[in-house]
């Protein structure tokens, strides 16, 4: 209770110094509302961002992952060597690993080609053409809304059959059943004999706007050669997370033996998954945050020093207040803690007012652009904890300066 009722007393103090001094309080705490505010807003985004990335960008399905002619690559070096050694993926790549490897489920493949499309008089430019294995829809994320995948029997007959997207069939078929209609791809008539279930946009880009085939049919139409023709992608999914990796180092074994590289080589290929983009996007984004962390702490000083100032100008008003506690038996510590208290108390109430300044205008963003925001409750709690922690050491100096003024000297200072 001795311990408390200053702290009391202090916190109650600062709060109407803050409150009979609006204006000046506010430019008080400004450096500590924006650095609070600009905290909240890069880890809500940072955060936002990460899990949008993992679970739109990055989902390649459950316990799947991909062998491709290219790894992720972020330099022009890599890419022209990439270019010389790896070979593009055939159907006989696909089979081998799906005939040795001991981990995987099923194994299947997808090719991708840009295409324009025609229903009755419409038509739509640049849509994705997917050439991919009947396996295939139980191993990526896509679904059937209506009708059904094509089979085994169309496949190997290479039939004109297709799976649309959502937006494909909301702009050809509106209001019609689009089951057993024909579309044109590329001028090529298809009978559409699926819809795949609506998968919404990725930063504002539509993920609907496709057109899958059988694999077979897309080379017996337009071939497996050419400048857009980069290799099918095998699929590999595995019957459990908990033999991911070990799947990925068995695909890496038979692929190395299959390409007959020395032990010394790089991979003449590549193996990506879920969490290749999600570390290439930390990679990329997390030093954008740093940089943006390292900002908000210069804000953060800022603040602090300005409390500082205004907490040392407070003693110079107060020293006679200062001088008569001490006349009546007030200890240098007692001194000390009352301005180390307002001091922390000023910075905490700078912090919350950023706190909901931030949640605000996260909430605007989220609301008006396709940026995902979220704030986790922890990252709160350690704002206004930093906050805090600014104002008091910042207001350690003041403090102990007060602490040691003479009780006459103080007394007698106009």
């Amino acid at each position: 209770m001795r311990l408390t009722a200053p702290i009391r007393e202090s916190a109650v103090i600062a709060l109407e110094s803050l409150w009979s001094h609006k204006l000046r309080s506010f430019l008080t705490l400004l450096g500590v509302i924006i650095a609070v505010t600009a905290l909240i807003g890069v880890v809500s985004a940072v955060n936002g961002l990460n899990t949008y990335v993992a679970e739109r960008l990055a989902n390649f399905g459950a316990n799947a992952f991909y062998v491709t002619r290219y790894p992720i690559i972020t330099n022009a070096k890599d890419f022209l060597e990439a270019r010389r050694h790896n070979k593009k993926l055939t159907f006989d790549d696909m089979e081998y690993l799906a005939e040795h490897m001991t981990l995987a489920e099923q194994v299947g493949a997808q090719d991708w080609r840009t295409k324009d499309v025609r229903g009755g008089n419409q038509s739509i430019d640049d849509v994705g053409l997917r050439g991919a294995t009947p396996n295939i829809i139980d191993i990526s994320t896509d679904k059937i809304a209506t009708g059904r995948f094509f089979s085994e029997s169309e496949y190997s007959h290479r039939s004109a059959v297709a799976v649309i997207g959502a937006d494909i069939a909301d702009r050809f078929f509106a209001g019609v059943d689009p089951l057993g209609k024909t579309i044109l791809v590329d001028g090529s008539p298809f009978e559409v004999i699926g819809v795949a279930d609506r998968n919404g946009t990725v930063f504002g880009q539509s993920q609907d706007n496709f057109v899958y085939v059988p694999l077979t049919t897309m080379y017996k139409v337009w071939g497996n050669e050419g400048p857009d023709a980069q290799g099918i992608w095998v699929a590999v999914k595995c019957s459990s997370p908990d033999v991911m990796e070990q799947a990925k180092e068995q695909a890496r074994a038979f692929m190395r033996a299959r390409r007959h590289q020395d032990f010394n080589d790089k991979d003449f290929f590549g193996i990506i998954s879920s969490e290749s983009v999600t570390g290439l996007w930390n990679q990329i984004f997390g030093g954008i945050a740093n940089a943006s962390i390292g900002i908000v702490s210069v804000f953060l000083v800022i603040g602090g020093v300005v409390i500082m100032n205004i907490m040392l100008a407070s003693v110079t008003e107060r020293t006679q207040e200062i001088g008569l506690r001490k006349s009546v038996g007030a200890r240098r510590r007692d001194i000390l803690m009352q301005f180390v208290v307002e001091s922390s108390v000023m910075s905490a109430v700078g912090g919350i007012i950023g706190v909901l300044l931030a949640i605000v205008v996260t909430r605007v963003i989220a609301g008006l652009t396709p940026m995902p925001m979220r704030t986790p409750l922890s990252v709160v709690g350690f704002a206004v904890a930093v906050s805090t922690i600014v104002g008091l050491f910042f207001g350690l100096w003041p403090a102990m300066k007060a602490s040691k003024l003479d009780p006459v000297t103080a007394l007698h200072t106009e």
